[in-house]
């Protein structure tokens, strides 16, 4: 059975997205899992120095901690816990093959705090084969908002966008990022084309949630900027990621990644949908 995996360190960020995966277990109405890495902490293994064991056991205690608190954020929500040692990227990575959701908090205990998101959390959005969200709250009371660019990845974004606005019966706000060309004769030809590819973009999924309010925003700025914008006024973010498009070496395209940085709420990295 699919379910949400949830990485947890203790941290606030941590708390903070456990949260917000208990309320998206209860929209989608699947169990959670919640996972914690542990790892020795010291380069040597002095006599003083607290063991393995006791680590673990600490480890432990905070991982129970973690399912006492879901369960009594939602009596009779299906809980389970996980615990490895090891890199929490390569633990979280490992269990969500099978997720249908991993969520992270934007930066865990040991992030620096001059950086807007952790390693952790890049790591997974950039390598994870489920979507990604990564908890930023609290963000605006508003709506579901989407890039979209065209691409196989967007149609993937469109779609968790849609279904995550009806399950949160919230509106949707479609953002399309298209910078006008230079040349003024070819201007209201680039503006019309951006817009019928916006408009045949959601229409399809327009279609499939009549009950979803889907509003549509074209942008003749940059997508960073335009969709820090929509950000801004929306209470979660969802993004299609492009790495299949991309080198080998690069695990998220540019917007995604700035995007990871500076979205003021809740973002979700959707990976699009295996071709063939």
């Amino acid at each position: 059975m699919s379910e949400i995996l949830v990485g947890y360190d203790g941290s606030p960020a941590a708390e903070q997205a456990l949260r917000w995966a208990v309320r998206e277990c209860g929209l989608r109405r699947l169990p959670l899992a919640i996972c914690h890495a542990w790892h020795w902490p010291y380069a040597m293994d002095p006599v003083h120095l607290p063991s393995a064991d006791t680590v673990r056991k600490f480890a432990e205690n905070l991982l129970h901690k973690a399912v006492l608190e879901a369960e009594g954020l939602a009596p009779g929500l299906k809980v389970r816990s996980v615990l490895h040692r090891g890199p929490a990227a390569s633990a979280l990575l490992h269990e969500a093959s099978g997720a249908a959701l991993l969520v992270v908090g934007a930066r865990g205990a040991e992030g620096f705090p001059g950086l807007p998101t952790g390693s952790t959390a890049v790591q997974v959005a950039g390598h994870a084969l489920c979507p990604v969200a990564v908890v930023r709250e609290p963000g605006a009371d508003g709506p579901v908002a989407v890039g979209v660019d065209g691409s196989h990845a967007s149609d993937a974004a469109l779609a968790f966008a849609f279904e995550e606005a009806a399950v949160r019966e919230r509106g949707l706000l479609a953002v399309h990022a298209a910078p006008l060309p230079d040349d003024p004769d070819s201007r209201d030809e680039a503006a019309r084309e951006a817009g019928a590819l916006l408009q045949r973009m959601v229409a399809p999924w327009a279609t499939k949630y009549p009950r979803v309010e889907a509003r549509t925003r074209l942008a003749h700025e940059d997508p960073r900027s335009a969709l820090r914008a929509a950000a801004e006024e929306s209470a979660l973010l969802v993004l299609g990621d492009r790495r299949d498009e991309l080198p080998a070496t690069v695990r998220l395209g540019a917007v995604s990644g700035a995007m990871l940085d500076t979205a003021p709420c809740t973002l979700v990295v959707v990976r699009p949908w295996r071709r063939g």
